[in-house]
């Protein structure tokens, strides 16, 4: 049975393909156990529901062999085109990307996010100057000059006796700066 060239008839659930593959449940008006037609409806008003809802039946199961056939031909044109599954999914999800780009709550969510951004970063830069300008009147300050000579004192100190202190270390041997060699095993 080759699928691809075989003619369906939209109007059987018999002919066709996947026939022998997909069964239809027919609707049987004389084994569905007759009761009292429904309220407002006489007996031939009923029989002729049946007989539309049984034609919508047949057309449904057609459309889904139809839709079966579709999709193998589908696939057997992608398969000879080489057309991987992921290829169909990189594409879809390119496009889905591409949609929500285009969208309107996507730009405006865009828009507002980027003056945020420079909101932020002007907040921050002024809160940067202001620091630095509250560092300069602090270094400018009484205090911190008092505690800047401190520690320069401090420091003239410290410098100062290590020069005086390293002036009687060098050794008289002339072995100049380098270190004595350890000779204590592992």
């Amino acid at each position: 049975m080759e699928s691809a060239n075989q003619d369906i008839n939209l109007n059987s659930p018999n002919k066709g393909l996947l026939s022998d593959a997909m069964t239809d449940v027919p609707v049987d008006s004389a084994a569905a156990g007759r009761t009292s037609a429904p309220e407002g409806l006489t007996l031939a008003e009923e029989e002729e529901l049946r007989s539309e809802l049984a034609k919508v039946e047949e057309e449904i199961g057609t459309l889904r062999q139809v839709l079966a056939a579709k999709e193998r031909h589908c696939g057997e044109l992608k398969r000879k085109l080489g057309l991987t599954p992921l290829d169909g999914l990189k594409q879809n999800l390119s496009k889905s990307w591409h949609d929500v780009q285009v969208s309107n709550a996507y730009k405006k969510t865009q828009e507002t996010l980027s003056q945020a951004g420079q909101k932020t970063s002007a907040a921050l830069s002024n809160v940067g100057s202001v620091i630095s300008r509250k560092l300069g009147d602090m270094r400018n300050s009484a205090t911190f000059k008092s505690f800047e000579d401190r520690v320069g004192t401090i420091k003239s100190r410290v410098v100062g006796s290590r020069e005086n202190s390293t002036e009687g270390l060098h050794s008289p041997s002339g072995a100049g700066d380098k270190p004595p060699q350890d000779n204590t095993p592992f």
